[in-house]
């Protein structure tokens, strides 16, 4: 796929009906040459749309209209480029957890949580969090996390979990102003509903700080498993997350978190794991796979928003 092709299948499919505004600035830069050209000299991994956007907003840049966003681009590419080259689109998105708590439910309780590429670990508190489906309010408090939920009857309880450990290139500190501003910035510029719900969500994990262990998803993870409560049920997990691993690598996770005791939670684009005979997406947009060890679920959208069950 060219860069120009990603940035249309990202507006396209992606922002169109969530972001007016990335749907506008991606299509613009699907066309401009020059703009092309220099996203083309970043490495392949860092040459994403939603990461080239945010690191634009860290930087106070605008993204709400495609020329000024090419002017600024132009005009401070160097520092740009130079934020690209040491971010990762860790878009932290509490949201997520609606989306995971009909699976986490119905395992053996108590939960031991092992989130990989955790960012910040923000979803690793679907304990703590109160969720809305449709008129169904469970839980009390904030963040609300609401999710429109297709084909299947909306979950009554939380999980009970007793530990929660992330496993990350790069973990995120919610007690840290900076690491909060990124956080931010990841967020797309209409939503501010994410915002709120991310200053709640961090307020929420940093009353109680998960373990979050700088490593690799493949040779780090069994070391972390290990530290899980042997009473309890492990349960490794991921959204948005193998996409940026090159195929290899997700073969490798695959296996090796196939053979780890517990269960294994994946939340993924439908081409980043091999799955058989899905059902055809509720519409064009972009949605994920919700899977539980290895066996496809759900439809999700990216941000929890809304989940189709077939499972």
């Amino acid at each position: 796929m060219t860069i120009a092709t990603s940035y249309v299948e990202f507006g396209t499919r992606e922002a169109r009906g969530v972001s007016p505004a990335y749907e506008r600035l991606s299509l613009a830069v699907s066309r401009d040459d020059e703009l092309l050209d220099l996203i083309g000299t970043l490495p392949p991994a860092r040459q994403q749309p939603n990461l080239l956007f945010g690191v634009v907003r860290l930087l106070g840049g605008p993204v709400e209209d495609p020329a000024a966003f090419r002017e600024y681009a132009v005009a401070n590419w160097p520092v740009i480029a130079a934020e690209l080259r040491t971010r990762a689109t860790q878009t932290n998105e509490a949201g997520r957890c609606a989306l995971l708590l009909p699976v986490l439910v119905s395992l053996p309780q108590p939960l031991a949580l092992l989130e990989v590429g955790a960012s910040a670990g923000l979803c690793l508190y679907p304990d703590r969090y109160a969720y809305r489906y449709g008129d169904h309010l469970l839980g009390s408090g904030e963040p609300v996390l609401d999710c429109a939920v297709t084909g299947l009857t909306p979950p009554t309880r939380r999980p009970e979990v007793v530990w929660r450990a992330g496993l990350d290139l790069n973990p995120l500190d919610v007690t840290d102003p900076a690491d909060v501003a990124w956080l931010d910035a990841t967020i797309w510029p209409e939503h501010a509903h994410r915002r709120t719900r991310l200053r709640a969500a961090a307020e929420v994990a940093a009353a109680e700080p998960p373990l979050l262990v700088r490593g690799d998803l493949v040779d780090d993870l069994p070391a972390l498993a290990a530290q899980a409560p042997p009473e309890a049920t492990l349960v490794v997990f991921h959204t948005s997350v193998l996409y940026q691993v090159p195929a290899p690598g997700r073969a490798a996770f695959a296996e090796l978190v196939g053979g780890l005791p517990g269960h294994w939670i994946a939340n993924e684009a439908p081409e980043v794991l091999p799955y058989h005979g899905l059902p055809e997406p509720p519409s064009d947009a972009f949605y994920n796979v919700l899977a539980l060890d290895g066996r496809p679920l759900a439809w999700t959208r990216g941000h929890g928003q809304s989940m189709a069950w077939f499972g």
